[in-house]
């Protein structure tokens, strides 16, 4: 059985590219980007190297996260690799593939804050929408 397709790659390639544009022309740039793992890792790197074509470099620091327990119900997210030290003072920006409930993303910016960051900004190519989310992107592909 052949999955739906919800998006050409031309689609996510242009929602890619203006998300860089709207990150490089904002009024804060982040310079550490956090991927999660392991769901943003394909999303990171396209968005990194578009980045890159509107002259914004950034450290990149991966976090990784898991979710325990039924998907239908809240469970726990643990930490795998989180956040180093280096990133104390810094903007950071995390990138995930799917915003969902928002838990990982919740854990995420909550340990990067308590490491220390000046600010965390959250990147997604897709966001569900979901009204019971406990956490929201800023910048959203889809």
């Amino acid at each position: 059985m052949t999955p739906d397709i919800l998006f050409s790659a031309e689609q996510i390639q242009e929602r890619v590219r203006a998300m860089a544009r709207r990150i490089a022309a904002a009024s804060l740039v982040p310079d550490v980007a956090m991927p999660v793992l392991v769901g943003g890792f394909v999303f990171a790197a396209d968005l990194l190297r578009a980045l890159a074509w509107e002259g914004v470099a950034m450290d990149v620091e991966m976090i990784w996260l898991r979710s325990y327990g039924d998907k239908r119900v809240a469970s726990a997210v643990s930490m795998i690799a989180g956040p180093s030290e280096q990133i104390a003072g810094r903007h950071v920006l995390v990138i995930d593939g799917v915003l969902d409930a928002g838990r990982t993303i919740a854990k995420a910016v909550s340990l990067i804050e308590a490491a220390g960051a000046a600010s965390v900004q959250v990147a997604v190519i897709l966001d569900k929408q979901r009204r019971d989310a406990v956490a929201k992107a800023d910048y959203v592909g889809f």
